[in-house]
């Protein structure tokens, strides 16, 4: 069973036990992150950084190929040793290119992690801090796999992001 129909069913279950108004938030982390000042600078980096790999990867991309294009022309003239010997370089040249890309994906998805962990902490923390000051039995994370529907007065998401943005300034 899924955390959020575990929570539904202790909302059901405390609404039933007690006459007393239960009260839940909805967020939306993901927006928040995105929203934030510190989100909107690690935004920044972060695509500095990939727009950097990205220009290095094309720009091997294109040497391939030139050399691939090359190859090709000169195959024709080439004896059958010195053909596999280029053509062992070439594809040599492509193994390393695709490790290369494969090693930029990682080292951009390690940046975002390090980058946004202590954004994500820290507004985990000003939710909590939320719920507690009004009270509130259960707050969701709003994303399209978990809610469908939810009153707008019961999202917090603006106010966590200004509220972090306060914390942050300080």
């Amino acid at each position: 069973m899924t955390r959020v129909m575990m929570g539904m069913i202790g909302l059901m279950l405390a609404v039933s036990a007690s006459a007393s108004e239960v009260k839940f938030g909805i967020v939306d982390m993901q927006k928040a992150l995105q929203s934030v000042d510190a989100g909107k600078k690690a935004k920044t980096e972060l695509e500095a950084e990939f727009n950097k790999k990205k220009t290095e990867l094309q720009n091997e991309e294109a040497s391939i190929k030139k050399l691939h294009e090359e190859f090709q022309k000169q195959s024709l003239v080439m004896n059958d040793q010195a053909k596999a010997k280029k053509q062992s370089e070439l594809q040599e040249r492509i193994m390393k290119f695709q490790e290369k890309t494969a090693r930029s994906q990682t080292d951009i998805q390690k940046k975002e992690q390090e980058l946004t962990l202590p954004i994500v902490t820290a507004l985990k923390k000003i939710v909590h801090g939320i719920a507690t000051e009004r009270q509130m039995a259960l707050v969701l994370e709003n994303n399209e796999n978990t809610i469908l529907f939810s009153l707008d007065k019961d999202d917090i998401t603006t106010e966590v992001i200004n509220q972090y943005n306060k914390t942050a300034k300080k």
